[in-house]
């Protein structure tokens, strides 16, 4: 039986014949899904969706996968959907809602007699089974939708394939299952959250607070702190070499002050900083969700909240260092991208709400400022002396000029920086302010990340390139700006997490900088 005109469509280059239904419910489901798809605006949500299940039923002439007819005319769920049911029952130890899935939509009893029924329970399956997919690979809510800030791309899903594959296999869970994400810490959050689920949160004895521990006192609270360092017991209680040292190395990990003195802050992250919340375990679980399936065998990471960058190499960190991130009014934005060029002896183009609202006032008081912060004021493209600016025409709202810092001792990127271009326009930079990294808050910068150590950085950045070092990027130090090229781009992964979980399992809390947390959480509660 030929298909008809509206039966043969083209999805991009691919065209789809649409076969014709062969029994009353595959009638009825083929009606069902063409009032949904043609009767969308077309370009809309409901059109795409509409559209991917009518193409998916059509090539397999509509027939159901979810129902099963029954001897007396009626339907029941067939065995894969009553697999597929119980995922939805379970759904809170992923971190979702079952009642996403489990809606009025889906009750078989009211379908038992009426085929227009039948068809829009099919359908309901498909489209609650690609919802719970879409979930648990790449999230319930879109990160644009909790803040701009965050422009995170969603992973594709291909769900005409994912449907197929579930159609054909004999065990839909594991199809559903190889969808969640296999980062380390989300399924450290995911254990952690079954046990809020089965009340058995065991948190290990909070060390009390108390006076400043310093090398060489005695204290009560001694033998709990080796325990939290993972050192050998000892009758001892004296803050003795072994506990500075270990003092110092988990101070370092954590961005504080690696001074080896146990004061508050120290304590406080010894016990896992603020009490860890379900809704906290919930978001940073989404959070994972929205990260690449892939962070790459060899990438960098930025945890915002955290003040900390690492390298890792097949999941195991091979560097790290403190980083100075964007304050709360010029926020380092959320995003993965790909480092693909160093700059040594870098200008530093400002950005330009820095010029508007800094460089232009003092500017227009003083022309003489510009060549006091070894800059360049450039008009269309070329630099001109702010001296023989007729400065009565100007104001800082009609600021014609871009302005540049030349390469130098004070730059305020320091002598080199890593690029991975992008709209924000951040990047990873050295810095001459290096008191700041001394400082245990470090959102103090304009948006970029500023890094502590750079030649360290580049140093461990540079482990698999041939032709490049740090010997030979410090060789280029100078007044002239170079550009180099890595062999390979990097991955680089501009993230935003306040939980992140030791290697030993230990859950550790960080302030919810830009307050991302609190909002995705209101969110996830609607």
């Amino acid at each position: 039986m030929p298909a008809n005109a509206q039966d043969v469509a083209t999805a991009a280059v691919t065209r789809v014949t649409i076969a014709p239904p062969q029994t009353p419910l595959a009638a009825n489901i083929k009606a069902a899904l063409s009032a949904a798809y043609y009767g969308a605006p077309k370009g809309s949500a409901t059109y795409e969706a509409g559209q991917k299940l009518y193409f998916f039923y059509g090539e397999r002439h509509f027939e159901p996968i979810w129902l099963d007819q029954a001897a007396d005319g009626g339907v029941t769920f067939s065995a894969p959907a009553r697999k597929i049911l119980k995922l939805f029952e379970d759904a809170a130890r992923e971190g979702l809602r079952p009642s996403d899935y489990l809606t009025p939509a889906l009750d078989v009893a009211t379908a038992q007699s009426d085929p227009a029924g039948m068809a829009a329970l099919e359908t309901a399956f498909s489209k609650a089974t690609m919802a719970y997919a879409t979930h648990i690979h790449t999230g319930r809510i879109k990160p644009q939708s909790v803040d701009s800030q965050l422009d995170i791309q969603p992973k594709h899903l291909d769900e005409a394939a994912l449907l197929v594959e579930l159609a054909r296999s004999a065990d839909p869970v594991a199809v559903l299952a190889k969808l969640e994400p296999t980062h380390p810490e989300f399924l450290a959050l995911k254990a952690a959250l079954a046990k809020f689920e089965d009340g058995t949160v065991d948190r290990p004895a909070a060390i009390a607070d108390g006076p400043l521990l310093k090398p060489g006192v005695s204290d009560a609270r001694m033998p709990l702190i080796r325990e939290r360092l993972g050192l050998p017991a000892d009758a001892s209680l004296i803050y003795d070499d072994a506990v500075v040292a270990g003092i110092k190395a988990f101070q370092e990990s954590l961005g504080l002050s690696p001074d080896g003195v146990t004061g508050p802050a120290t304590i406080a992250a010894l016990n896992g900083g603020a009490a860890v919340s379900r809704d906290d375990i919930l978001a940073n679980m989404e959070r994972w969700r929205w990260m690449p399936t892939d962070l790459g065998k060899f990438n960098v990471f930025v945890n915002i909240p955290e003040f900390r960058l690492a390298i890792s190499r097949d999941g195991v960190e091979q560097y790290t260092t403190r980083v100075v991130v964007g304050t709360t009014k010029n926020q380092t934005p959320v995003f993965s991208d790909n480092i693909r060029h160093i700059v040594v002896n870098p200008y530093w183009n400002v950005p330009s709400s820095i010029v508007k609202g800094e460089i232009a006032p003092k500017t227009l008081a003083n022309p003489g400022y510009i060549d006091s912060q070894n800059m360049d004021l450039l008009y269309n493209g070329s630099a001109v002396s702010p001296w023989a600016v007729n400065w009565a025409e100007v104001s800082p709202a009609n600021f014609p000029f871009r302005v540049r810092q030349r390469p130098g001792p004070g730059n305020a990127l320091g002598q080199i920086k890593f690029l991975f271009p992008n709209k924000h326009d951040v990047y990873l930079h050295d810095t001459p302010s290096k008191g700041l990294f001394g400082r245990d808050y470090r959102a103090l910068s304009h948006g970029c990340v500023r890094v502590q150590n750079p030649m360290e950085f580049a140093d461990a950045l540079l482990a698999n390139e041939t032709s490049m070092s740090r010997a030979s990027l410090e060789a280029m130090f100078g007044p002239s700006e170079r550009w180099v090229n890595p062999q390979s781009s990097i991955p680089v992964h501009l993230a935003y997490f306040t939980l992140r979980v030791d290697d030993n399992g230990t859950i550790r809390s960080f302030g919810d900088l830009y307050g991302h947390n609190a909002k995705l959480i209101e969110a996830m509660a609607k």
